[in-house]
């Protein structure tokens, strides 16, 4: 079968001049080539190349705009100059978001259009996107337009409209047609263009590209080396993700198990924690004990040797009452340790400073909105790193259907939750299972109920209508032993 891609990058890849309606015959064979014919319907052609216009143009448009003139919705442009190749773009059009306002505002195809951008870059293609592809008045940064200089009048005619952008090289073909076939396939999963089997391989690889960088995995040997850096690190994530799981790990395998693993929770106080006063009621008169707190007691056992201080839950805590002046020491790049001033003589020592063998790890659950965030004064102390879901956990220590229903939920929240909501997302643990009938019982004890808390508090409530039906689906599963995909 011909790789009527390979052509139209080779087209796309050498500028102008172009020959008379090879652009478009090229964009219609597209479909009964590499997409399947009967979507042709859905997709409107525009080839300006011949026109004497001064940002001539050619490209994929909604089919419900007029066949010349200003048109709307989201597009795939490309703007050929005849010494530089082409730029290759994702574009609004002049007459704005209609008719692709549900598009171009999803969540979903803001993300996947930035993980396209992450996944150029790591192939060494340099691109720019737009943070929010509905804002129309925001124009093309003079950074970029720094970088591509030969397409000086298509930034200028239309930098308010475009949201990703990218060069198509006319030096190197191989990596001409990998810019094209990410943006052209892209555009064709996002309007639902399925393709012919014999590009499936390609296509896939792409998207799941873009999916595995929405969702990326840390490995623990990555949070070891961050903790080397930085000393003071914190894992967050949703539910279930396995930060605790991860902490300990850390613990036992890198630290040798010295370490000592503590849980926060709203009770905790700075005597629990740095020092305190305890009542001795051994002798017939009240006494006071100095009591080290927690902090201390692991910076002692770090004289000789490494020592990793596990927080689990650390953000349960009022930790600007918990710390207290000791959050002055959680400075990981200090040459020299700093000193704050005991307000008890512990051990004959008035000072304190923090031993540049104690790290310290804490775990925090993004989803729990009953917690007041970390202040900023905190928060710049330490290196958070993000555990999301793990779908290849699931895959391999689960029945299948786990598979399908975390990958149902995955879509759900990845489409349409906010920024701020995408940490809802359950974690892997959640799914995991040795037969389907304990898969079942999981769902009907833990996944069912975390769902119908984050419906019933409204956290979801920009996409409560979808997430129902999933849930409603899970249901019938746990009670039916039935998944309908």
């Amino acid at each position: 079968m011909a790789d009527v891609l390979t052509e139209l990058s080779q087209l796309i890849a050498g500028g102008l001049p172009v020959p008379e309606d090879t652009a478009r015959s090229l964009l219609e064979a597209l479909f009964g080539n590499r997409y399947h014919q009967r979507f042709s319907s859905q997709a409107s052609i525009r080839d300006t190349l011949q026109a004497k216009l001064d940002v001539p143009f050619a490209g994929f448009i909604h089919p419900d705009n007029p066949t010349s003139g200003a048109y709307g919705g989201a597009s795939l442009i490309w703007f050929p100059t005849e010494d530089s190749g082409s730029i290759i773009t994702f574009v609004v059009g002049t007459a704005g978001l209609s008719p692709d306002e549900g598009l171009l505002s999803r969540p979903g195809h803001r993300r996947r259009i930035h993980a396209l951008r992450r996944y150029l870059a790591k192939h060494g293609v340099w691109a720019w996107t737009k943070p929010d592809p509905t804002a129309l008045g925001v124009p093309v940064p003079h950074f970029v337009r720094r970088r591509l200089p030969n397409f000086k009048k298509a930034l200028e005619r239309y930098g308010n409209e475009l949201y990703a952008v990218a060069e198509v090289p006319r030096d190197d073909f191989d990596v001409a047609r990998f810019v094209v076939q990410a943006f052209f396939d892209l555009y064709a999963f996002e309007r639902g263009w399925p393709l012919l089997k014999a590009f499936e391989m390609e296509y896939h690889k792409l998207i799941d590209a873009l999916r595995a960088d929405l969702f990326a995995r840390i490995k623990e040997d990555e949070v070891y080396q961050l903790l080397q850096d930085r000393r003071f690190v914190i894992l967050q994530g949703p539910p279930g993700t396995g930060k605790t799981r991860m902490a300990d790990r850390i613990k036992r395998y890198f630290f040798n198990d010295h370490g000592m693993t503590v849980q926060f929770h709203p009770a905790v106080t700075y005597e629990d924690f740095i020092i305190g006063l305890s009542p001795d009621t051994s002798e017939r008169s009240l006494y006071f004990n100095v009591r080290r707190g927690w902090l201390l007691e692991s910076a002692k056992a770090a004289q000789d040797k490494p020592f990793l201080l596990v927080i689990d839950e650390i953000n349960r805590a009022d930790l600007g009452k918990v710390l207290g002046e000791a959050i002055y020491l959680f400075e990981p790049g200090e040459e020299i340790p700093r000193t704050v001033e005991l307000p008890h003589v512990a051990n004959g020592e008035t000072s304190f400073s923090l031993p540049r063998n104690l790290y310290v790890l804490g775990t925090m659950n993004t989803a729990d909105r009953s917690i007041a965030p970390i202040d900023l004064a905190i928060r710049r102390r330490f290196a958070f790193v993000t555990l999301f879901p793990d779908s290849d956990v699931i895959a391999k220590n689960s029945p299948r259907t786990a598979a399908k229903i975390f990958g149902a939920l995955q879509d759900i929240f990845t489409e349409h939750a906010p920024d701020e909501v995408l940490n809802l997302l359950p974690g892997q643990s959640f799914f995991l299972a040795d037969t389907e009938d304990e898969l079942r019982q999981r769902f009907r004890f833990e996944l069912l109920p975390l769902l119908d808390e984050y419906l019933r508090e409204g956290l979801v409530a920009s996409f409560g209508t979808e997430l129902q039906a999933v849930r409603d689906q899970i249901e019938g599963f746990v009670n039916h032993g039935v998944w309908v995909e």
